[in-house]
């Protein structure tokens, strides 16, 4: 999803949701950024895009100094209820982008499934100001993939999804796909360009399983999603859930996680 879809905005209406039903992220991942970037109570870290906070109990656990930033008025309202036992927890609500950082300050800037939304040049040349020499940047995000495990399921929600999604925003039907190893080395290649070194990637993966109103209620929090007109939206997700009740009840989703590393100089 681009950075330029002007979407962003559509998170934060339906915060709580968001946060109940987006997953968070695999204990092997966080090993390896641990292993990468060592973090203790004399550390500093910021989080781009906590969102529902999924991504920041184990970076507070660290007891490093984490500052987070967020647009949304509702998820600032939501994190700062959340961590409010963590004395090394903040959040500073406004875009990335327009917030004066110092530089050379960070030992960690992360970002999980948000740094999407920032323009490329714009994100990656404040994230490498920010950090000290020797700190790390870390981006990951979780990619979700429903085309296999119940072929008719997936063959009849193509067809929903040609009907409604792609009829409400007027563009060619898309078939998904899995994202793929190859879509990671390429996004772990965009730091080198700003400078960047010891450039690391990794895929994890895992499975989640739902029921046709968790599944729509899930639908419900992506910001394409959530933009469809009302009267449309709710007449495309019973239709889904319809799909899905008539295909065994539940729908498996396949979940790639990738994760992309890279050091300051």
């Amino acid at each position: 999803m681009s950075a330029m879809n002007g979407l962003g905005w559509t998170f934060d209406t339906v915060a709580s949701t968001y946060e109940k039903l987006r997953p968070g992220y695999t204990e092997e991942l966080y090993k390896m950024i641990f292993d990468y970037v060592a973090l203790n109570d004399s550390c500093y870290a910021v989080e781009v895009g906590i969102g529902g906070g999924q991504a920041t109990l184990p970076i507070l656990k660290t007891a490093c100094n984490l500052t987070a930033v967020e647009y949304g008025a509702e998820f600032t309202k939501l994190c700062n209820e959340k961590f409010k036992e963590y004395g090394n927890f903040s959040i500073i609500t406004n875009k990335f982008e327009d917030i004066d950082f110092p530089d050379d300050a960070y030992d960690l800037v992360y970002s999980a499934s948000a740094f999407h939304w920032i323009p490329e040049s714009v994100g990656y040349t404040k994230v490498f100001s920010m950090l000290k020499s020797g700190g790390a940047f870390a981006r990951f995000a979780n990619h979700p993939y429903r085309g296999k495990g119940n072929l008719p399921l997936s063959e009849e929600m193509d067809r929903i999804y040609a009907e409604y999604y792609y009829k409400f925003y007027h563009k060619k039907q898309e078939t998904p796909t899995e994202y793929s190893e190859e879509q990671a080395v390429q996004r772990a290649k965009i730091a080198e360009k700003y400078g960047f070194v010891d450039i690391k990637y990794a895929l994890f993966h895992r499975t989640r399983t739902f029921l046709a109103n968790e599944y729509s209620m899930l639908l419900g929090t992506y910001s394409d999603h959530i933009a469809i007109e009302e009267g449309v939206r709710k007449e495309f997700f019973s239709k889904i859930e319809d799909a899905i009740n008539h295909h065994g009840g539940s729908i498996t989703v396949y979940d790639t996680i990738d994760l992309q590393l890279a050091r300051k100089p």
